[in-house]
């Protein structure tokens, strides 16, 4: 048998790729984070299927769940949301699988950062003013962040952050960042993006904790910062359709004439 870790993408069930629909369809066993994954995305198992919500449950217990299943000789659709390999929780999982030479496959999901563009409408990687994006998360209550990778550190590059697990901690971003953004640079708090209640609200550092305080968000949100968050209408061209210049692909310059 196979545990296929899947990423379910942020919410919106049709964001779910082909080939994870056809796993989840096949499974005999699917166990979904129902805190982050609609029920609808998982409601593609076949008939028949053990079905179960793990969040509620150990890292024990969905073992448990796997091993057993392990036993029966049937395959287990293992559904998180966005892209397992980003805060995914899934290599705790593997190493078990590993110990106990249970094979596995990993099948990947659109993450919350790429849905949230898509639903503004905008590329995140302007010409000379964003080329770099940096996912990262503030500590809190959760595992703590390694010594070197601290807003101040990512800040100092002046990439665009797109920080989870920060919507409750909104006073330390800004206490952080605006030394190196400024206090009148754009934030986008995207709260349960791709969801139908999804939100998108617009601020500065110097303003967005009132306004995301007012909307009452305090968790399941996704905090971009950066100057290409804002209206950006007089930026370069990328070279990449530059006529005159060549690549592999147009070898050939064209010369403009007049």
């Amino acid at each position: 048998m196979t545990v296929y870790f899947i990423g379910a993408g942020p919410g919106d069930p049709e964001l779910l790729t082909l080939k994870a629909q056809r796993v989840i369809g096949s499974c005999p066993v699917c166990l979904y984070a129902g805190s982050l994954v609609p029920a609808e995305v998982v409601a593609c198992a076949p008939e028949g299927a053990r079905v179960l919500d793990t969040a509620p449950m150990t890292l024990d217990e969905t073992h448990a769940e796997i091993a057993a299943a392990h036993g029966r000789g049937e395959d287990v659709a293992r559904v998180h949301s966005g892209d397992p390999s980003l805060y995914g929780a899934i290599a705790e999982q593997i190493r078990r699988l590993r110990a106990d030479g249970i094979g596995y496959e990993i099948i990947p999901g659109v993450p919350a950062y790429a849905a949230a563009a898509a639903a503004l409408g905008q590329e995140l990687t302007v010409p000379e003013v964003a080329q770099s994006i940096v996912l990262t998360r503030v500590s809190m209550k959760s595992t703590a962040m390694p010594a070197g990778e601290t807003l101040e550190n990512f800040a100092r590059t002046g990439a665009t952050l797109a920080i989870h697990l920060g919507v409750r901690n909104l006073r330390e971003i800004e206490r952080q960042l605006t030394p190196y953004y400024g206090a009148e640079c754009p934030v986008i708090v995207a709260y349960r993006v791709g969801w139908p209640d999804q939100m998108f609200i617009r601020g500065t550092l110097a303003d967005i904790h009132a306004k995301v305080r007012a909307e009452k968000i305090t968790r399941t949100a996704l905090t971009l910062v950066g100057p290409v968050l804002g209206e950006i209408r007089d930026f370069k061209d990328s070279a990449l359709y530059d006529e005159a210049i060549p690549h592999v692909l147009r070898p050939k310059v064209r010369v403009r004439e007049g």
